[in-house]
């Protein structure tokens, strides 16, 4: 993986230094909270509900144990001995007092990691694939064009105060695992009738209280002509986009009031314009990078032992059916470490079960760890001989849960036990659907499923996008819970359909079981997932089995 160039290293050095003086500003009284406020957010620092929350940024999900481990302490040392992984990849501390944040940082700049552009008007982390370098579907690893982003895009001098935030993902894989198709830009890397990988180009999706479908833009861009080609849309948008309506302000909307075709026009003529200025520097910059993120020197040894333990079993294989991808090597398989055990607050991990996945990671994983959008923590590198151990030792730390893809593996944001801007709770959901279903033991039978869940309309839980999405909302001081269905945030990706009126809190577990009993009457065979189902049948037998007849009805 890449490592911080002395560039790199002083740069952020200089902006911890930076920080720490307005810190101490800010504690001795010479500033207002109000003008810490825009000082704090260039530096990842939030005020939320009960306290500070730092959002530390982890660049395109990669991570390695030193770093992990480094994260461990500074949630033991400074915060209440655990940390949040989120849907950008990134891990939040909810409890940092604002004293301590000035050596929070350091800690991290000691291990090449920063909280810079994790918030503001600006180009956010670049999140990826998270299987990067080690899916079989995959094309090219797109880690490396996502390092070449993240430099370019840091503390860019034109594009530090856009309009609004601004999102980019990437994939490598014709199977999108990174949502591309709901972000501000998305990268599908892509061939080319000669064989070649480029990338298709998607401008214009987003979630928040205006979902929308990216537009493709280009269906192939070579790869030499990415980052002009992305800096052209960054500038369209600069331009274009709206500053006298926060809520209007983002790219999906500047493409839907501009159309598609203008767009377009526009990005492709300032990419005329662009293209010519790079002369080749950013391809040498990228070659240099490229070296960075070869692969490891993968053992090969026989898989005997894998097979035997798999047979012979059941509570294994149950958990390699669900936690285990398929690996470009044979002998190998993605491991994805469950942080979703039943009950538990969906993305948290203790100080030591970090140190213990940095151990695995060292001893069993080629030292390459990688954080997920759903909130899960993959070793990418895993040789099959070694997984009956390594589950052994996952198991213990109670990071062995059999879950991936299934009901349980919710997303859930913060909601409102945190976050100043939610109107409902998220996690307490999340952990009751999640102990209802493994007490009715439904789980397997009903199979993958993507439950998303967001504590308000800016939807940092993804629940446009679930197959089954629930929005908490606050009606007359009342948590009330919308439910839609049939989304998706695949390289099909469809925002969800609405079922109609909303649940109460405590209504909202027994809503979800009414749709998936619905669905295992329904489907055609136990093969037949739910999002199939869903696309077969439309939404009247869910908006049946939730309202009855009449309420259907009147829900139509």
């Amino acid at each position: 993986m890449y490592s911080y160039s002395e560039f790199d290293e002083a740069f952020v050095r200089e902006r911890v230094a930076q920080f720490t003086s307005q810190v101490e500003r800010r504690l001795d009284g010479s500033l207002t909270e109000d003008e810490f406020r825009p000082l704090r957010l260039m530096n990842g620092l939030y005020l939320q509900l009960h306290a500070y929350m730092l959002r530390v940024a982890i660049p395109y999900g990669t991570i390695n144990p030193r770093q992990m481990r480094q994260l461990a302490h500074i949630a033991q040392t400074w915060d209440k001995g655990y940390g949040h992984f989120t849907t950008r990849q990134n891990i939040q501390f909810n409890w940092p007092k604002l004293e301590d944040v000035p050596k929070m940082l350091q800690a991290l700049a000691d291990v090449g990691m920063h909280a810079i552009q994790t918030s503001g008007n600006c180009v956010r982390n670049v999140t990826a694939d998270h299987f990067a370098g080690a899916a079989a579907d995959e094309i090219e690893d797109p880690r490396p064009v996502a390092e070449l982003l993240r430099q370019w895009s840091t503390d860019h001098p034109e594009f530090q105060f856009l309009p609004r935030k601004f999102k980019i993902a990437i994939t490598g894989s014709p199977n999108d695992r990174a949502v591309t198709r709901a972000h501000d830009i998305g990268l599908r890397m892509v061939r080319n009738a000669k064989g070649e990988p480029g990338f298709e180009v998607i401008v214009g999706g987003g979630l928040g209280r205006t979902p929308m479908i990216g537009h493709t833009v280009r269906e192939f861009l070579p790869k030499a002509d990415l980052l002009p080609y992305v800096e052209a849309v960054l500038s369209v948008y600069n331009t274009l986009g709206r500053r006298d309506n926060k809520y209007k302000a983002r790219i999906k909307i500047t493409v839907h009031e501009t159309g598609k075709e203008e767009i377009t026009r526009l990005i492709e003529d300032r990419f005329a314009e662009l293209r010519p200025l790079f002369g080749g520097n950013d391809q040498k910059l990228l070659a240099e990078i490229e070296e960075a993120f070869a692969p490891p020197a993968f053992r090969n040894a026989p898989t005997d032992a894998y097979d035997a333990f798999y047979s012979a079993d059941p509570t294994f294989r149950a958990w390699a059916d669900t936690n285990l991808a398929p690996h470009r090597n044979a002998q190998y398989a993605i491991v994805t470490i469950s942080l979703k055990a039943h009950g538990a607050t969906p993305g948290d991990a203790t100080a030591d079960q970090m140190r213990l996945i940095a151990d695995l990671a060292e001893t069993y994983g080629h030292s390459e760890i990688r954080i997920s959008h759903e909130q899960n923590v993959i070793l990418p590198h895993v040789h099959k001989s070694d997984l009956p151990t390594l589950h052994a030792a996952l198991v213990k730390a109670g990071l062995g849960t059999a879950n991936v893809g299934l009901v349980s593996d919710i997303i859930a944001c913060p909601g409102m036990d945190y976050c100043a801007l939610a109107t409902a709770r998220s996690i307490p959901v999340a952990q009751e659907i999640a102990t209802r279903f493994d007490d009715l033991k439904l789980e397997h039978e009903i199979g993958p499923l993507k439950i998303k869940i967001s504590g308000c309309i800016n939807a940092c839980g993804h629940h446009h996008v679930g197959h089954i999405g629930i929005l908490g909302l606050d009606r007359a001081g009342v948590e009330n819970y919308q439910i839609t269905l049939g989304g998706d945030g695949t390289e099909t990706a469809t925002i969800g359909e609405k079922t109609g009126p909303g649940f109460a809190y405590d209504e909202i577990v027994p809503a979800i079981e009414r749709i998936l009993r619905a669905y295992l009457e329904v489907r055609q065979s136990p093969e037949e997932t739910f999002l199939e189902t869903f696309r077969r049948t439309g939404i009247a037998p869910f908006k049946a089995a939730l309202y009855g007849e009449e309420g259907e009805k009147d829900a139509a």
